[in-house]
């Protein structure tokens, strides 16, 4: 029988290296023989992939943080839809960069005091939490760093400043100290390889844990 799938998340600041580790991740398990299905936010459909260029370029002030927060429920209704939930019906794993937790900090936390909202429009549109998400945790002022150096016009919210980033790396553990089943710290400090070791024992061991369908 077809086992159920599993969906994992990544989470971070921006410069964290958390899309280079799902990356991995998923060449790992591939290599190990699963159907993997990468995938990112805000993006991985066709039409979330549009307002990601709406959300993630452009001036920092080209959007409010409700506006911001409607964007990318829109985006995150499509892409569960149309990319996660047929995967992880088909048994596949699915592994995400960023998800609604990043929801919950940007526009819930460092953008506004708008939680409430984010929380009460995830229960309405989306339902759905990661089995498990992985958090890369790095200082602010060396994401920060890391991100602006990348070449590229999604830079929008590193435009923001460190300051924004500061209270995102701080929300994100609170996050993870508030939902311990569900959350793995992981220092992002380290080389690439080095953190890609400890992701892939930690997702290996989710794996191992999965009921059969």
């Amino acid at each position: 029988m077809v086992r159920p799938g599993l969906f994992l998340t990544f989470e971070g600041i921006d410069g964290s290296g958390k899309s280079t580790q799902a990356r991995l991740l998923a060449d790992a398990l591939r290599a190990a023989g699963h159907e993997v299905v990468l995938t990112r936010e805000p993006g991985g459909s066709a039409g979330a992939e549009e307002i990601r260029r709406l959300v993630l370029e452009g001036h920092t002030d080209r959007w409010s943080a409700e506006t911001e927060l409607l964007l990318f429920n829109a985006a995150r209704r499509d892409h569960l839809e149309k990319t996660i939930l047929p995967a992880i019906a088909r048994g596949s794993v699915v592994i995400c960069d960023r998800f609604a937790d990043s929801s919950r900090i940007y526009q819930g936390l460092t953008r506004g005091d708008l939680r409430a909202k984010v929380d009460a429009l995830h229960d309405l549109m989306i339902g759905i939490e990661p089995d498990l998400t992985f958090l890369i945790d790095i200082a602010a002022a060396e994401g920060l760093a890391r991100a602006t150096a990348r070449p590229g016009k999604e830079l929008r919210f590193e435009g923001m400043g460190l300051g924004l980033q500061e209270k995102a790396r701080a929300g994100f553990l609170a996050l993870a100290d508030r939902f311990p089943a569900r959350f793995r710290v992981v220092d992002g400090a380290r080389s690439p390889d080095a953190v890609a070791v400890d992701v892939l024992a930690l997702a290996t061991a989710a794996l191992a844990g999965q009921a059969p369908g």
